[in-house]
């Protein structure tokens, strides 16, 4: 009776504590870019498009360590380590995961924002309405950094021509 197996012919499970390779749920990413951060190889990159008004996530597995700081820092869930281990491949393409999403694009200026749509639809999730003006931060939100603090000045000039003695 032989002992060896017959790999590569018949598959192998990996043990369940065996980190395998990333994989992002594109429905579930919301394109924060905490994963990118966390990332100690840089296999994880976030690339704004802002002439399209795109952001791309993108996962090298290449370049993965296993370490699972990405799926640590998730806020959505969107990153889980897989059992998968087996990534041999003819094609570099194999290797590379693409996550794209939508930025938001400013109502004042046009622009597009440094955020994306999914991101805004998460936030006004966690933000308690009672304690906020849900309207106004829904308008916020549709408005770049740059118009928000004009509109912020603006504000602050007209509220002092109003109390000045």
């Amino acid at each position: 009776m032989g002992v060896t197996l017959r790999y590569p012919f018949v598959s192998i499970e990996a043990p369940p504590e065996y980190r395998g390779v990333p994989h992002i749920d594109p429905e579930l990413c919301i394109g924060c870019g905490a994963c990118v951060n966390a990332c100690p190889p840089d296999a994880l990159m976030r690339i704004d498009d802002l002439k399209n008004g795109t952001r791309e996530i993108v996962l090298d597995i290449g370049r993965c360590i296993r370490c699972a700081r990405c799926e640590e820092v998730c806020p959505t869930g969107a990153v889980k380590m897989t059992g998968r281990f087996e990534v041999a491949s003819l094609d570099r393409r194999d290797h590379v995961e693409v996550v794209r999403l939508r930025l938001v694009r400013c109502e004042a200026c046009g622009e597009y924002t440094d955020y994306t749509e999914r991101q805004v639809v998460k936030a006004l999730q966690i933000l308690p309405e009672e304690e906020y003006d849900a309207e106004e931060i829904k308008a916020y939100s549709r408005i770049c950094r740059r118009c928000r603090r004009k509109l912020s000045a603006l504000g602050a000039i007209e509220a002092s021509r109003r109390f000045a003695p």
